[in-house]
């Protein structure tokens, strides 16, 4: 059993470094962009637009309500349960012996602990919860790709080792999963078959993606 989690601790670093190590200036810029959480709030509202579009106010108030209770279990047990349990430094913390091989981006490190990811557990849980919502496969592939995409630029920045990444995502989708349950016996709301502009955040959110690609040729990161 040790062996195996030796391994397995072997290999989460080896991932790590992989992507870490793999970097350029342009590419800073750029996952220091996706990583951002401000930087997202167009594609926050696009989501938020459909859900006003094509449903009766009481149901979005209870979505809203159910997401920011996805969001505060996934973040706030993270970040204040399971962290300090598990105690187990972020690849970037100058305590951990990994942090002389990372790449650090802005002289961002992060807090001391990272298991489990914070980013990874809100943005899954963003995207599960949506997807149970509208039922529509194209955007869930959207969302899955831009929740991989935030997953990334956490390797990228050196702030998180996979394993960290996996279990936020296992969180968010747990998380997502019980709150969209308890939000339909709430709700009473079935799945429509017929949206408006439901891939509203599709559009937003490829458009900024090329904003962040375009900016990051003018951003100077130490």
């Amino acid at each position: 059993m040790t062996e195996v989690l030796t391994y397995l601790s072997d290999l989460d670093t080896s991932l790590l470094l992989a992507v870490n190590s793999n970097h350029s200036s342009y590419w800073d810029a750029f996952m220091w962009l996706c990583s951002r959480k401000f930087e997202w709030i167009p594609f926050y509202v696009s989501i938020f637009y459909v859900l006003f579009r094509n449903f009766e106010l009481r149901v979005v108030l209870f979505s809203l309500v159910a997401m920011a209770v996805v969001l505060l279990f996934t973040d706030c047990f993270s970040s204040h349960v399971i962290r300090p349990f598990v105690a187990r430094l972020r690849p970037s913390n100058l305590e951990n012996p990994v942090s002389q091989f990372i790449h650090i981006v802005d002289n961002h490190r992060g807090g001391r602990y990272g298991f489990p990811s914070s980013h990874a557990s809100n943005t899954w849980g963003l995207v599960f919860f949506i997807a149970w919502l509208l039922r529509r496969h194209f955007l869930t592939f959207f969302m899955a790709a831009w929740a991989l995409l935030v997953c990334y630029s956490r390797l990228y920045l050196g702030v998180h080792y996979p394993s960290d990444l996996l279990a936020g995502m296992v969180m968010g989708a747990v998380g997502a999963s019980l709150a969209y349950y308890v939000f339909c016996r709430i709700s009473g709301q079935e799945v429509l078959t017929d949206l408006k502009h439901p891939y509203m955040p599709v559009l937003v959110g490829l458009l900024t993606i090329v904003v962040f690609l375009s900016a990051s040729s003018f951003i100077e990161l130490s």
